[in-house]
């Protein structure tokens, strides 16, 4: 392994485990902050960082002129969605089938790639997708028993994701990676606040705004600066080994989390609900094995 090989997956390893720390934390504000206030802060937050950093380093000409602006709305949305199932799914289910669920996006991905940018679906991502689904309801069997149809937030967090990643694809090459985060973020922003909005007014208990004591805004502000040095970790971890290299080490997010989560919450992994999750990441392996073998192939 060459030493930019290395370093690519140290970093994506880093990135990863950075996201699973995130998680807990939020994971830990569940009864001190409503999913759609922190959500909303969270990113606000992050939206304003970026933003700054973008004026200081291309001036105003990104956000005077947004490349495709449908699909940078659209890639807003979807991580809006993803936001707030994800911390209200973290909250009600133990973090690690949450955190498994969610990772069915790479198959979902490719059925609405084929499905509104025309690309090959491939009898093996039907496949995958059919074993990744039955690992989900394996997952679900005991969190919908005891949660209800709550237990179908990270499946919509992972459509989400999954709408983020097909816009990626529809807005590849619209401006530079730190622009493309700064939209991202924007957009994120808008919806959460107005989601936020929307449940305070419902009067639905749970979804309430209100300010929380000092120390959980702070460990918002962990989330947020957790999460950014993440994506920067993985996108430089992609960059110096390439995304066939480093996909793998996603999966380490799973194994982290469920470590974590029993450590600081006492949710000791269900051997039934594990069984699931293998399912699902042996189908996302799968998947990258047959991306990398063709690949190969097509080098030679």
């Amino acid at each position: 392994m060459q030493q930019s090989d290395r370093a690519g997956l140290l970093f994506a390893l880093t990135g990863f485990v950075l996201l699973s720390v995130g998680d807990v934390i939020v994971k830990g504000i569940s009864d001190e902050w409503t999913p759609t206030a922190l959500g909303a802060f969270r990113y606000c937050l992050g939206a304003a960082v970026l933003s700054a950093l973008l004026l200081a380093k291309e001036g105003t000409a990104p956000f005077l002129n947004v490349p495709k602006p449908g699909v940078q709305a659209l890639r807003g949305l979807g991580v809006g969605v993803a936001t707030l199932t994800f911390f209200g799914s973290v909250w009600l289910m133990p973090l690690a089938d949450a955190v498994a669920i969610t990772f069915t996006q790479p198959m979902i991905t490719a059925i609405l790639a084929s499905v509104f940018l025309g690309e090959k679906l491939r009898p093996s991502t039907v496949v995958a997708t059919v074993v990744a689904f039955i690992g989900v309801l394996i997952v679900l069997r005991p969190n919908f028993a005891e949660i209800g149809w709550a237990a179908l937030l990270p499946v919509v967090c992972a459509f989400g994701m999954a709408t983020l990643m097909t816009a990626n694809r529809a807005a590849r090459g619209a401006g530079s990676a730190l622009a493309a985060q700064v939209y991202v973020a924007i957009g994120a922003s808008v919806v959460l606040v107005i989601g936020a909005a929307i449940g305070d007014a419902s009067g639905v208990q749970g979804a309430e705004w209100y300010w929380p004591e000092w120390h959980v805004l702070a460990r918002t502000a962990v989330v947020a600066f957790t999460a950014t040095t993440a994506h920067w970790l993985i996108f430089k971890g992609t960059q110096r080994a390439g995304a066939a290299t480093v996909a793998p080490m996603t999966y380490v997010q799973i194994l982290v989390a469920a470590s974590l989560a029993w450590i600081f919450f006492g949710e000791a992994p269900d051997a039934i609900a594990m069984g699931g999750a293998s399912l699902i990441i042996g189908a996302g392996l799968w998947l990258w094995y047959l991306g990398r073998k063709r690949d190969i192939l097509a080098e030679h």
